[in-house]
């Protein structure tokens, strides 16, 4: 099978199906990114998460926090304020966990050449976690990622180890990581949305020597663009 034809299936395929996260729809912060990439033939997406705070409870006997063996205390997409974990605290009876998940963006995509571009664009947009890779099948993987996490052990075996000054301490953190996060989301979408404008449509030079060049001068113009509106940017964590 031509690969455009099967990518097309894949893409196909991936997007009739039902929504099986805990939430069931796409968080609102990435709604645009993921139509923005959807909408293009090159790109789909496969799972997002815009970033949270999350609250949770492992077992007792447990050393590692598996997202399957948890029970979700607490998860926002917006700052928490210390009464909403000291609330959701009072219901461990196991060791809970206060997290700061980034945002998460798994992008399948047509062609090396075109998760490279979406690649740049990540990294230049603050997501400097982001990764491609290429499976036996040829299916090629972005996956859109930070470092900028949190994770604190707040309470063992139901018994909170922190004070309440200390939690609202890290959720002071936790917040500003939040806002840093849509920032960043911010980026990505300006940037991706001027070099789809740029450059996707232009799919009569997309393979060509010429278009290989114009390529990386649209990449070069993004870089230039975001930091005109973004200002020189500093990634500590």
């Amino acid at each position: 099978m031509d690969r455009r034809a099967e990518f097309k299936r894949w893409k196909a395929q991936c997007l009739s199906k039902a929504d099986f996260s805990r939430k069931g729809c796409v968080d609102e912060d990435v709604v645009e990114i993921v139509q923005l990439l959807n909408g293009r033939e090159q790109f789909f997406t496969t799972s997002s998460c815009a970033g949270r705070i999350i609250l949770l409870e492992q077992g007792m006997d447990s050393l590692e926090v598996q997202k399957q063996n948890c029970c979700w205390l607490l998860v926002s997409h917006k700052p928490c304020v210390k009464d909403d974990v000291i609330v959701a605290l009072k219901k461990a009876n196991g060791d809970a966990i206060l997290k700061f998940e980034p945002l998460v963006l798994h992008v399948q995509c047509r062609q090396l050449q075109d998760a490279q571009i979406l690649h740049s664009v990540a990294i230049d947009s603050g997501f400097r976690n982001s990764g491609i890779t290429v499976g036996k099948r040829g299916k090629t993987m972005l996956a859109v990622r930070s470092t900028h996490g949190l994770e604190v052990p707040l309470s063992h075996k139901g018994k909170l180890m922190v004070t309440e000054e200390y939690i609202d301490f890290l959720l002071k953190i936790a917040n500003h990581k939040m806002e840093e996060n849509k920032k960043r989301i911010e980026r990505f979408l300006l940037d991706f949305s001027y070099y789809s404008t740029c450059w996707l449509n232009t799919v009569v030079l997309q393979d060509s020597f010429p278009g290989l060049l114009l390529q990386l001068l649209l990449q070069i113009l993004v870089l230039q663009l975001s930091t005109t509106c973004f200002g020189k940017r500093n990634y500590y964590y």
